[in-house]
C-alpha cells in the first residue's frame, strides 16, 4: 500500500504542476476527484487481495477476478454519476479517467507480479 500512496502522491504533484504551467487543456478540472476515486479503489483492492492471499491461496484467482469486475463496475458508476451531474468537457473527463485507469491497473499488476514472484 505504501507504493500506491507514493505513486499517487507523485502523480498528484505532476498533475498540480501541469495545472500551474497552463496545461489545463489536457487536464479536466475534476481530475482530483478521479485521483481520489482511484486511490480509494486501490486501497480497497489492496485489502481484498491481502485477505485473499492470507486465508486461502487457492481462492486467489477468484479474489483477483472479483476485484477486476468490481473495479469495472465502480468505474462505470463513477463515470455515470459525473455525466449525469453534467460536465463541461465530458470527452476530456473520460480521457483523463481512462488514462488514470490504465495507470492504476498497470501499477496493480506490477505489484501483484512482484509479490507472486517472491512467493
Amino acid at each position: 500500500m505504501l507504493r500506491t500512496t507514493i505513486a499517487t502522491t507523485i502523480l498528484g504533484i505532476a498533475l498540480f504542476l501541469a495545472q500551474r504551467f497552463n496545461l489545463k487543456s489536457f487536464i479536466h478540472p475534476d481530475i482530483w476527484y478521479i485521483l481520489a476515486f482511484f486511490f480509494g479503489l486501490s486501497f480497497l483492492i489492496h485489502r481484498l487481495m491481502e485477505f485473499g492471499m492470507r486465508n486461502n491461496r487457492e481462492k486467489f484467482v477468484t479474489f483477483y477476478i472479483s476485484t477486476i469486475v468490481g473495479r469495472l463496475i465502480l468505474s462505470l458508476i463513477f463515470i455515470a454519476l459525473f455525466l449525469y451531474r453534467g460536465l463541461t468537457d465530458s470527452f476530456l473527463f473520460i480521457i483523463n479517467f481512462f488514462a488514470l485507469y490504465l495507470f492504476y491497473t498497470c501499477f496493480e499488476i506490477y505489484g501483484l507480479y512482484c509479490n507472486l514472484r517472491r512467493d
